[in-house]
């Protein structure tokens, strides 16, 4: 029997008919979803989220940058005339009133369109990382020009001045007595804060622009069809104004990492140039038509910045008794923290490397 919950927030969306069941579904971790399943084959199912407004705290302005996002993708799609565009766009259904979202008083929920014979991959291989990073250069490339303005859905997200910030707070406050025990990397992340806000800088001086990136690049955010090909770009709700550096280096902070985030064995935490390679080909070859000297020299730096912000944002919860980051034992986060760092100064070693490649693939 389905739950007369939904039933009630399935009915704001006059689109949705014949609904004969719904599933939870397990992957996710930030918003509650489900599969909404109908009755017959003429009507489609559907996926009906629970917005996590806690994260998302202004989900007009969430749904406003996915709505434009989307509707830009489209228009491109039809301009290109592609064929099954329902499978290679993401689509929201309309409430009564003419939102893409329904409150119910409490909760914020949306409703998308299920596309069917679709899959997610979880383990990165090269040829995976090469589509990935082919299609997010396309997702890039496509919104380089859109007209619509979009805010940040999660202020200050990639803002390494304002991580460094956040950082230098807790270690001033020592809230719970751990500093004095964790001096060696405070000192390293301070070595290293100034050529790590980069970015920040050259922004202010007008040498870098912010574009509308994805800042959650991981295979998982793709959908393909049963044959390997990437249908489209998924979980869209960090989509916003950043540096291109977020879509580049995030992706690589997870994917080309030898071990786990938290590995303890640091010997074992390495960074792989064998995904680095095939993810940087792709994403290149599908935007490089827009990206600028600058963003393309310092797509290295991207690289390291990632893992780099990723140890400051452990060790500062670790600082602050952790409070933001759930941990299965009391020195996680410093585990994690020590993890990201070695990831981020084998990445640095391999910037060499990384340049000559880059080099290599834009003279081909």
């Amino acid at each position: 029997m389905i739950q007369e919950q939904y039933v009630q927030i399935l009915s704001h969306f006059p689109e949705v008919k014949n609904v004969s069941a719904i599933e939870t579904l397990a992957s996710g971790l930030i918003n509650q979803t489900y599969k909404v399943i109908t009755a017959t084959k003429d009507t489609p199912d559907y996926i009906l989220q629970c917005i996590n407004h806690h994260i998302f705290q202004d989900v007009e302005l969430l749904q406003h940058n996915i709505e434009c996002v989307t509707k830009h993708i489209r228009k491109k799609l039809e301009a290109q005339e592609e064929t099954e565009i329902d499978r290679k766009v993401l689509r929201f259904l309309e409430t009564n009133t003419g939102k893409t979202y329904h409150f119910d008083g409490e909760y914020y929920w949306r409703v998308c369109a299920f596309i069917p014979e679709s899959l997610t991959l979880e383990a990165v291989t090269p040829e995976s990382a090469y589509l990935v990073g082919l299609k997010f250069g396309e997702f890039q490339a496509m919104l380089s020009d859109i007209p619509a303005q979009l805010g940040e859905t999660i202020p200050d997200f990639h803002n390494m001045e304002f991580r460094i910030q956040q950082f230098r707070e807790a270690v001033a406050n020592d809230k719970v007595g751990r500093v004095a025990t964790t001096q060696s990397i405070i000192e390293q992340i301070e070595r290293d804060a100034e050529e790590m806000c980069i970015a920040e800088r050259l922004h202010r001086e007008g040498k870098l622009p912010k574009r509308i990136c994805h800042c959650d690049t991981k295979v998982s955010n793709m959908l393909f069809d049963k044959d390997g090909n990437v249908l489209c770009v998924i979980d869209l709700d960090t989509v916003m104004p950043s540096f291109i550096f977020s879509d580049f280096g995030d992706f690589l902070r997870s994917a080309a990492n030898t071990s786990k985030e938290d590995e303890p064995v640091l010997e074992k935490v390495n960074f792989n140039i064998e995904v680095f390679k095939p993810f940087a080909k792709g994403y290149i070859t599908s935007a490089k038509s827009f990206l600028t000297p600058t963003e393309i020299e310092l797509l290295p730096y991207a690289v390291t910045l990632f893992p780099y912000m990723q140890a400051v944002r452990f060790f500062l919860d670790y600082l602050n008794g952790d409070t933001y980051y759930r941990i299965d034992y009391p020195e996680h986060n410093y585990v994690r923290t020590l993890a990201q760092w070695k990831l981020y100064e084998d990445a640095k070693a391999h910037i060499p490397a990384m340049k000559a490649y880059i080099e290599e693939l834009l003279k081909a």
